[in-house]
């Protein structure tokens, strides 16, 4: 038997108020991230039991992709925008789409963290920084980063080292905080947005020197 998005198979049943407070914590959730960072957002599947809300049986990402049928909540949109657009699909997952307000850089988490120890330390600009379930830090960066990233790569002769990092940009979608990921647990923010940064996210350049070092030095 499958389940639909805010479903609760096999779980108890949550009270009436207790949902209605978790849908409205979603919709300001994505009302913040579309009015004041100006971030679009898609309601996304989720997963349990390993399956997808979605209803493919062969889905490739469960609960880890946007719901095909769900139209986007463009950036700019307000909190009513959001709550009559979220009530649609409620308990739905907040995905943000890649290639417009920011590309992504992703590396182990792991390294991640290391990094963001020593870009903080050298005074370097930063935006915000996301963890994800299953071991991925993603750091945001000016758009174009994922196309640039190999030319990049070659300038700081790091093109033919065997790195786990990789860009994420325009046709991609990453699962947003605090939203569950694959029903493997919620994504986090290492490094929260603010104004400064979500909206102007550094240049790639600025921080990949420091992300291919340590995810060099890092064990696979």
């Amino acid at each position: 038997m499958g389940f639909t998005i805010g479903g609760t198979r096999g779980t108890e049943k949550p009270r009436t108020g207790s949902r209605r407070r978790g849908r409205a914590s979603d919709c300001t959730t994505v009302a913040e991230y579309t009015g004041l960072w100006g971030w679009a957002a898609v309601p996304g599947a989720r997963a349990l039991d390993g399956a997808c809300s979605c209803g493919a049986a062969d889905c490739a990402a469960p609960g880890a992709h946007p719901l095909d049928f769900a139209p986007e909540v463009p950036a700019g949109a307000t909190l009513d925008d959001v709550a009559d657009a979220w009530a649609q699909f409620p308990g739905a997952a907040v995905l943000l789409p890649v290639g417009r307000a920011f590309d992504v850089l992703e590396v182990a988490e792991t390294a991640g963290r290391r990094a963001l120890v020593r870009l903080e330390r050298m005074g370097l600009p930063l935006g915000p920084v996301a963890v994800t379930p299953d071991g991925r830090a993603q750091f945001f960066v000016a758009p174009g980063a994922a196309t640039e990233l190999p030319q990049l790569l070659y300038r700081m002769g790091w093109d033919d080292a065997a790195l786990d990092l990789h860009g994420l940009g325009a046709g991609d979608h990453i699962t947003a905080p605090p939203s569950d990921r694959g029903g493997l647990g919620p994504v986090r923010w290492l490094r929260a947005p603010a104004l400064d940064s979500a909206t102007n996210p550094p240049q790639a350049r600025l921080l990949l020197g420091t992300l291919a070092y340590v995810a060099h030095r890092s064990p696979a």
